[in-house]
């Protein structure tokens, strides 16, 4: 098949056009800036792919993207806590995934696979996250504007169009071409050397496993379908004692009160606000910790057969790409440096 991906050069995107390539299928990106393509798929072997300039929230090129094409990957999403930026979040996240979903379903491609997130579920109804767990309405930017957009994709799903909708937790793994979010929870964990035990904890997804989903939900045909993909669900504490095995250095997680952990995220989010700097993650991100259940991936395993690698394996392979990349130090990583 000929598939659209958008945010093609993005952690998620560029692992997964280099995993449809792999499959076979002819991939096509939607693209602002073209020479981040080199940046992105070239460590991944990917040198040259057929593209298109332009912006998800722009009518002209979502369509002249999609002209052609058998089935489409949307990824493409803007995540930032600068609530200056609320207005650009809106319309990448929900303008956007109106525009690429909807022209998608007009033009009859099939599967339309949307990639959306934990955060739209969140908070969870039970002691796990189902796909079937209903959409929220939170008032954090980020978690509001991805709710929004699993709005318009369920709604589609409701009306029996092709719409496959992914749900991955945390992603992490090798050969991040933006050095986001995983990356730097990773660098923090690992030069502080501490790991605050919250009391919930998060779902980790590798994102090669992330991309291995949605090749195999490369099947016309099947109608609206949604899968979660949460992976491992880790306790910081357990997270520590990974990273012990692994470096040889010593973690340490001591338990940390809900309460603390949100007046720090309020801290930090004050401090973003008025000063420019991140001290500590934010109040979103530590609710997020605090009351985090694990994923029922169960479905994701009996209809598509994919299976989530270990997470020592996920980190291990994270790391030492890190060292590679001189994110970290050899002190950093321990004898993974070996």
């Amino acid at each position: 098949m000929r598939i659209l991906v958008t945010g093609g050069t993005g952690l998620a995107g560029c692992h997964t056009t280099a995993a449809l390539r792999a499959d076979g299928h002819e991939v096509r990106l939607l693209v602002r800036d073209p020479a981040r393509i080199a940046h992105a798929l070239g460590p991944l072997g990917i040198e040259r792919i057929e593209h298109v300039v332009g912006d998800v929230t722009q009518r002209a090129a979502v369509e002249s993207a999609l002209d052609g094409c058998d089935a489409v990957v949307h990824s493409a999403a803007l995540f930032t806590l600068d609530r200056r930026r609320a207005a650009e979040v809106q319309l990448t996240n929900e303008v956007g995934t109106e525009l690429v979903l909807g022209t998608a379903t007009r033009l009859g491609l099939d599967p339309i696979v949307h990639v959306s997130s934990v955060a739209a579920l969140f908070p969870p109804d039970g002691p796990t996250l189902t796909p079937d767990t209903s959409v929220k309405r939170p008032r954090d930017m980020y978690a509001s504007s991805k709710a929004n957009a699993e709005r318009i994709a369920r709604r589609l799903q409701e009306q029996g169009k092709p719409v496959t909708i992914v749900y991955p937790g945390s992603i992490w793994g090798p050969h991040d071409p933006t050095l986001g979010d995983g990356i730097r929870a990773i660098l923090d964990y690992i030069r502080w050397g501490l790991l605050p035990d919250t009391p919930g904890g998060m779902p980790m997804i590798d994102v090669r496993d992330l991309a291995a989903l949605q090749v195999a939900a490369m099947q016309p045909g099947r109608g609206p379908r949604r899968f979660m993909a949460g992976g491992h669900f880790l306790r910081f504490a357990e997270l520590g004692e990974i990273l012990t095995r692994l470096t040889g250095r010593r973690f340490w997680a001591p338990k940390a009160p809900g309460v603390v952990l949100r007046a720090i995220g309020r801290t930090s989010d004050v401090a973003r606000r008025l000063l420019g700097v991140e001290l500590a993650p934010s109040h979103e991100a530590m609710v997020t910790l605090i009351r985090g259940v694990p994923c029922d991936d169960s479905r994701t395993r009996a209809e598509l057969g994919v299976k989530a690698r270990s997470p020592e394996e996920t980190l291990r392979d994270t790391l030492r790409w890190m060292y590679k990349r001189g994110v970290v130090s050899a002190r950093d990583i321990g004898r993974l440096a070996d």
